[in-house]
């Protein structure tokens, strides 16, 4: 009890004599006083190199320099901060130390961005974002210097979002790389960005973009508040923000979309969406979003628009494939067979004649070997994962059937299946969950269950709302000239407006038909309400 309160007063009685500067508080005119407030705050870290040096003749100053190695550019430091300070700098006579800082970055420093800070938080916050820190003796100011330079992926095709024809470029985990991408597709100066900072501990930093003029400014709102409302110690993917501003958080469908593209990004934007950005990932979110954009690929518009519709209807029909094709194999071979050909009936039995487990028990088995398959496919090292996942379905496959667990025809569906769930990535997990909840539903009641089933998922997709846009527009509630691009993919000539409910402030996109006229004056009208 005595050592405790003997401590307790040494800490009160050092604080007294040394008083650092908390984070809350000014810096400190003393040097040493800073730095070891510094030191304290980040530990003995290896990776904080402090170079002390002198600036100035007469008189000279005594300054430090700090920076975390890995996160600045050495070259920009030694070039534009130590170089100038250490040789340019000799000649200065007379110069107060008043004026010192702002001396210096006038006509000494030649970095991009300086920035004065008389707090000790940002300056704590500053190193850990890659810049490099100056205090000069004397001086209750550091000054904050741009010279971010860790290393960067390069910009690469995104694996998930592959296409044939069109740009074949992706987002990256820097955020500065991406914003300037985006830029790059949309040379407009309605193009808004903000940044904020979420995430106690990692103080990561979002941005929202959003085309000024052709947005919902209640939307953009709408954004902004819910990310403030954020209250997370660690941010690092962009799927922790998007668990916490979706609509419907217990709901297997996402109202909140996700793209690794810059053009999609553009796309969406364009039409009056608004993203979100997170540094350290190469996943954008945007908002709000709909149904019936995850069965659109940017390959619709690169391929003629009759070819788009064709390729289109297939992923519809794929996806109903992936939820249904088990459970209708199970309704019909459990309890319909009255509504199966004779001849495909008596080739069903007598394939599946002597296996000891009911269809929907097979159906369920199989389908989460399936499933486990293709995780450890995923997980594994690609040349290692592609073998096992092709070798382990076939053998599998192959000896449940000669061991008589399961019967040929259930390994066809199973197959089928899990073709079809992958031509709609953007719902591959929607589609597990839904296959086998009607698949249960079709072995306790058969079509009835799967009717049963569809009515409560219609209900559900009916009531989902993703940042107040109904998440089955533009088919409930219906809106005939938004279908253009729904089951069928117009020519890009005749999508000459925004979909009504999320382009409402600025609807109509170009003149309809084929020729230029007016085009440079829809531009020039659409860049200054940008702006």
């Amino acid at each position: 009890m005595f050592k405790f309160l003997w401590r307790k007063l040494r800490l009160a009685h050092l604080r007294k004599k040394n008083p650092l500067p908390r984070m809350y508080r000014e810096l400190s005119p003393d040097l040493e006083v800073n730095l070891t407030a510094i030191r304290r705050e980040l530990g003995a870290s290896p990776d904080l190199i402090i170079r002390r040096i002198t600036v100035g003749s007469a008189p000279a100053t005594t300054g430090a320099l700090l920076y975390i190695d890995g996160l600045i550019d050495q070259q920009i430091v030694h070039r534009d901060i130590i170089s100038p300070l250490l040789n340019g700098e000799k000649g200065r006579k007379g110069q107060d130390s008043k004026g010192l800082l702002e001396y210096l970055v006038r006509q000494v420093l030649s970095v991009g961005a300086v920035k004065k800070e008389p707090k000790f938080e940002p300056v704590v916050q500053a190193l850990l974002e890659g810049k490099t820190v100056l205090f000069l003796d004397g001086q209750a100011e550091a000054l904050l210097l741009a010279t971010e330079g860790w290393e960067k992926r390069a910009i690469n095709e995104p694996d998930a979002e592959r296409i044939i024809l069109g740009p074949h470029e992706g987002f990256t985990e820097n955020i500065r790389i991406n914003t300037a991408l985006l830029r790059r597709k949309i040379t407009n100066p309605g193009l808004h960005f903000e940044e904020m900072k979420l995430g106690r501990r990692t103080r990561t930093t979002v941005a929202i973009a959003y085309l000024k003029g052709i947005v919902n400014e209640k939307l953009v709102a709408e954004v902004r508040s819910r990310l403030k409302r954020v209250n997370i110690d660690l941010v690092l993917d962009a799927n922790y923000l998007n668990e916490f501003i979706s609509d419907a958080p217990f709901s297997i469908f996402p109202t909140v979309g996700f793209t690794e593209r810059p053009d999609v990004t553009a796309a969406k934007l364009l039409e009056g969406r608004v993203a979100i950005f997170v540094d350290g990932t190469p996943v954008v979110s945007t908002v709000p979003v709909l149904l019936v954009e995850s069965f659109q690929s940017p390959d619709d518009y690169n391929f003629p628009y009759y070819y788009a519709t064709f390729i289109r209807w297939f992923r519809y029909i794929s996806f109903v494939l992936a939820v249904l094709a088990p459970a209708l194999f199970v309704a019909l071979g459990s309890y319909h067979q009255e509504l199966i050909p004779t001849p495909l009936l008596i080739t069903i039995k007598s394939a599946t004649e002597g296996t000891p487990f009911p269809l929907v028990v097979e159906m369920v088995m199989m389908g989460a070997v399936f499933e486990i398959i293709r995780e450890a496919g995923v997980r594994l090292a690609r040349p290692v994962g592609q073998t096992i996942s092709i070798v382990g379905a076939l053998v599998v496959g192959e000896a449940a059937v000669t061991a008589g667990l399961v019967g040929a025809p259930t390994i066809i569906v199973i197959a089928i299946t899990a073709i079809a769930t992958f031509v709609v990535p953007d719902l591959l997990g929607p589609g597990i969950i839904l296959r086998l909840f009607f698949t249960i539903l079709a072995g306790v009641f058969g079509a009835y269950g799967i009717l049963i089933g569809l009515l409560f998922i219609l209900l559900h997709l009916t009531s989902l709302r993703s940042f107040g846009v109904p998440y089955l527009s533009p088919l409930v509630p219906l809106s005939p000239g938004d279908l253009k691009d729904v089951l069928i993919r117009a020519p890009i000539w005749a999508m000459r407006t925004r979909p009504r409910l999320i382009g409402w402030s600025q609807p109509e996109r170009q003149p309809f038909g084929f020729g230029s006229s007016g085009t440079e004056e829809g531009e020039e009208g659409e860049a200054e309400d940008g702006g």
